[in-house]
Formats: structure tokens, C-alpha cells, sequence
């Protein structure tokens, strides 16, 4: 009889914690911009399941990626840090094991951590999930089909944590017949940086196509939380991982690469109808949900938690957030910093152009740009992904020139503000052991074919690697 109620006692208990602590889902979408959804305000897509998450919960307006390529973005999502700090800066490098990445320290604390659909960052990864399903055809193109049997069978006495990464919208596209089709004429608002042709407005059709196919599966998820009683208690994040795969945006270290939405719902702890202007990184979420689920930051986290935020969004954060492009296709080697005023671009590679990764600027939008340019009738904007050279610097007053369009590196009256932001991104190299190798990972495919090179498969030096960057913990200015 003893014995049954300590069984009973011990029970009580972890159900007990397991409704204290969040729930954590954290869905993240591949190749998103904020400008592509309705609640950043397209009123062209249709997104009601997301735009019901940023009325309900929090929506960052200022929240950057540290790349604008997939996996070492997400590499510094696992692990707080920068992708030159991970030992893994370039596209599909796999991560150390020496590193921590955050599901497993919420797995320590005895959350039940799983992963659905694209997993590229390495098979040490695995230890941090209880269960991992990654990207198989009977689990949906991206595990969407796995998500709603994942939630009804798991442990019901652990608070759960779920890293939900479906494919959508990474190119090449696919067709469901579950959502209605976005009209490439009247459905599709064209960017700045693309040209208005029936190829284009056919391809952004498409892509749109692909975030209504993830709108469609959040809501489902979102009613099977309502169904078991426990949406109240669940903290259900969306934030993409770079921006949308078009000449412009993918691979940029502007606000059209770096910038991504991020929405925070949780009922319990987030004012409903909630924004925020607050400066903040993607290394900052490591912490923050280690914080929400009373565990220790590890000592590697180079971000911090912006848990106050969430109940105080009207508050400051950081003053300035860091960005990185490597190797992603093509040979690279740009840094970046902004404030809330200012954008500074430093490029150790001006003799190449940026017309983004091969899926980009192999694409229908990328073939109007060049039948555009072959008869002259390209904006200074447009025309961006074919400078060659390119500036070495780029220096830009983000209150006069939100669009990032005019170069003021050598404008005399930017001279001091503009040395300011070479020495903080001096100062940030310098403290988390940056570095740009003489050898980088060169080109895998033509620039302008898009066919493989002789060099496809061959890796250089890895940025960071001759000053041990994965060793060092130190975060740079904040």
C-alpha cells in the first residue's frame, strides 16, 4: 500500500511539473519572408491561421537571422551561437558534438523533445530528440503529416518540446489540392527586387501556394491543442529561417535576407494583441526557452533571453544584432551589423556578384530579371544581383532609406556614424574569433548556368577555424 502511493505521489508529481512548465512547439518555416504573410501586411496571401497567432500572441517586427541560408541559421537556432562559433558556417556542415544544443538541455530537464521533417544539421543532432522523423514521404514533404499523432501520443506526464520544420517554402515547389491556389494575377503582390512578368508572378504564385500549405497545417495543430485543453499552456512559436529563395532576398545580408518573422503565443504569459520594436537575434532563443523552462543557459550560449519582452514588449533589447554569409552554392565572405538606425555590409569578396543560391537564380523569376537586363530595363534594385564588382562596404540610414537603396559609405556626413559601425563589427570579429581564410569554399556550380563546376564537392577553410572559434563562448557587443 506504501508503495502504491509513492507511485501514485511520484506521478501526481510529474504531472504536476509537466503543467507548471510550457509546452514548447517551435515551427519553422524554410525560406519565408515577414512581407509574405498577411499579419506583416500582405493582403494578398492568405495566411488566417498565422495572423490569428500574431492577434493572439506577440509579433517581433525586428527579429534577425545571424545567415540568410538554411542550415547554418538554423545550426545558430540549436545552439545560440554564431555560425562561425558552431564550426559549421557554411551550408550543410554538420555540427559538432561538442556543442550544446538547446532540445537537449530541455530534454535533461525532462521534456520530451522530438523533430519533424527537414533535419540538416548533422547526425550528433540526434541525441537531443526522443524521436526524430525527418522528412520521410509517409511523414508528409515535411513531417506535416506526423504532427497531429505526435501531439496525441507522447508522454502525457512531460511538458513536451517539438521542433516542427516543414519544407515549405523551399523550392522546387509542389501542388496540394488541400488549399485553394493563389491566382498569379490577382493573388500576387511582386517585390521591389523582382520584375512584373507572367514567369514571375507564376513563380511567386507558387511559393505563396507553399505558405498556405504551412498556414493550413499550424491551424490543424492549433485545433488539436484546443481539443486536449492544453493550448493554454503551450508556447507555439513560428519563425522562418531565411528569406524567401528569390534573387534579392535568400543569401542577403540586408533586412530582405536577414529579417524574419517571429510570432509567440502562449495565453498564459504573452499579452494578446501584443508587438514589439525591439532589436533581437535569433542566437536569443536558445536562452529565452531554457528560461521559460526554469533550466540553466549553458556557458556556450553566446545570445541572451528576452523572456521580459514577452510580458513587457514595449521594453529595449539589444543595440545591435550581427549577420554572416558563407559559402551557400558559391564562394562568399560578407559580414554585417545593424542598429535601430543604421545598416553596415563589409564584403572581403566584392569581385563577385550575389544573385543568391543556384535554386534562386536558376528560377522563373531569376529568367525575367535576365530578359529584363538584356533589354535595359532594370531598376538600380533589380539590377543588384548582377553587380560585379560589388562595393566592398554598404552603409545605409535606415529611418531615410528603410529599402536599404543608397550606398552612403563615402557621403562626409555619414563619416562618423559610419566608423562607429566598423568598429563595433571590428570589435564583434575580434571577440568571437572571426575570420575570412584565404582559401573559402569556392564556386560548386556557374554563376550564370547554374551547372556544377569541377570544384562541386571541394570545401575550404572553415570561417573561424584557424582562431578555434567553435571554443569561444564570448558574444561580442550586445
Amino acid at each position: 500500500m506504501k508503495l502504491l502511493f509513492l507511485i501514485l505521489s511520484c506521478l501526481t508529481a510529474a504531472i504536476a511539473s509537466a503543467q507548471h512548465r510550457p509546452n514548447i512547439v517551435l515551427i519553422i518555416g524554410d525560406d519565408i519572408s515577414p512581407e509574405d504573410l498577411g499579419c506583416y501586411g500582405n493582403k494578398r496571401i492568405r495566411t488566417p491561421n498565422l495572423d490569428r497567432l500574431a492577434r493572439e500572441g506577440l509579433q517581433f517586427s525586428r527579429f534577425f537571422v545571424t545567415s540568410s541560408s538554411c542550415s547554418p541559421s538554423r545550426t545558430s537556432l540549436l545552439t545560440g551561437r554564431y555560425p562561425h562559433n558552431t564550426g559549421a558556417a557554411e551550408l550543410h556542415t554538420p555540427l559538432p558534438a561538442y556543442l550544446t544544443y538547446f532540445p537537449e538541455v530541455l530534454k535533461k530537464e525532462g521534456y520530451y523533445t522530438a523533430l519533424l521533417g527537414k533535419w540538416h544539421e548533422g547526425p550528433e543532432t540526434k541525441r537531443a530528440y526522443d524521436l526524430l522523423k525527418a522528412g520521410e514521404k509517409e511523414n508528409g514533404s515535411g513531417g506535416e503529416d506526423q504532427w497531429l499523432a505526435t501531439l496525441r501520443y507522447r508522454p502525457k506526464d512531460k511538458p513536451f518540446f517539438f521542433w516542427l520544420a516543414p519544407f515549405d517554402a523551399h523550392r522546387d515547389w509542389s501542388a496540394d489540392p488541400s488549399t485553394r491556389p493563389h491566382d498569379p494575377d490577382k493573388d500576387v503582390a511582386v517585390p521591389e527586387t523582382l520584375v512584373d512578368a507572367p514567369g514571375t508572378r507564376e513563380d511567386l504564385a507558387a511559393y505563396y501556394n507553399e505558405i498556405g500549405r504551412l498556414d493550413h497545417h499550424l491551424g490543424d495543430f492549433m485545433a488539436e491543442l484546443n481539443r486536449q485543453g492544453i493550448a493554454d499552456n503551450t508556447l507555439v512559436i513560428f519563425l522562418a529561417d531565411n528569406a524567401r529563395p528569390f534573387p534579392g532576398s535568400k543569401t542577403r545580408l540586408t533586412d530582405r535576407g536577414l529579417r524574419s518573422p517571429l510570432l509567440m503565443r502562449w495565453p498564459k504569459g504573452i499579452p494578446k494583441h501584443g508587438k514589439t520594436d525591439a532589436l533581437v537575434s535569433s542566437i536569443d532563443l536558445a536562452p529565452t526557452l531554457t528560461a521559460l523552462a526554469g533550466a540553466p543557459a549553458p556557458a556556450s550560449f553566446q545570445g541572451k533571453s528576452f523572456a521580459p519582452l514577452l510580458t513587457k514588449p514595449g521594453g529595449t533589447f539589444r543595440r545591435c544584432v550581427f549577420g554572416e554569409h558563407n559559402w551557400h552554392d558559391y564562394e562568399a565572405w560578407e559580414r554585417s551589423v545593424r542598429t535601430g538606425d543604421f545598416l553596415y555590409i563589409l564584403n572581403l569578396r566584392p569581385d563577385l556578384d550575389n544573385g543568391g543560391p543556384i535554386d534562386a537564380n536558376q528560377s522563373p523569376a531569376a529568367h525575367d530579371l535576365k530578359a529584363a537586363k538584356a533589354e535595359h530595363h532594370l531598376s538600380d534594385l533589380q539590377n543588384d544581383v548582377f553587380l560585379k564588382p560589388r562595393a566592398k562596404e554598404e552603409f545605409y540610414d535606415l529611418k531615410k532609406d528603410p529599402g536599404q537603396r543608397r550606398n552612403l559609405v563615402l557621403e562626409e556626413a555619414y563619416a562618423s556614424k559610419l566608423r562607429e559601425a566598423r568598429l563595433l563589427l571590428r570589435n564583434w570579429q575580434e571577440e568571437t574569433g572571426d575570420t575570412a581564410p584565404a582559401n573559402l569554399t569556392p564556386d560548386w556550380y556557374d554563376r550564370e548556368t547554374g551547372k556544377p563546376t569541377a570544384k562541386k564537392g571541394q570545401r575550404g577553410e572553415m570561417p573561424g577555424a584557424s582562431r578555434n572559434a567553435g571554443k569561444i563562448n564570448r558574444p561580442g557587443p550586445f
